[in-house]
């Protein structure tokens, strides 16, 4: 199971948050950043509907697999401002 954190941040003229090297849009608060970042947080730990789905690899091969809706990463908030 893969691991995601979500890190509250300053950024530009007030607060952001990071997950795996992306910046939120930004907000006018902490509190307002912290509570995006927990809604994101929950909404990647909630389970899916099992999908095909098709990709194209680095070596320009298509592949075809299921996607369980219920294989979600472990997800937390770390705020150290």
């Amino acid at each position: 199971m893969s691991h995601v954190t979500y890190k509250v941040v300053r950024h530009e003229d007030g607060w952001a948050y990071t997950a795996e090297g992306t910046y939120s849009e930004t907000f006018a608060s902490h509190a307002l950043a912290l509570a995006a970042a927990q809604r994101a947080a929950r909404e990647q730990r909630a389970p899916g509907q099992t999908t095909s789905i098709e990709y194209e690899d680095d070596k320009g091969e298509w592949h075809r697999e299921v996607a369980s809706g219920r294989d979600r990463p472990a997800t937390e908030v770390e705020d150290n401002s």
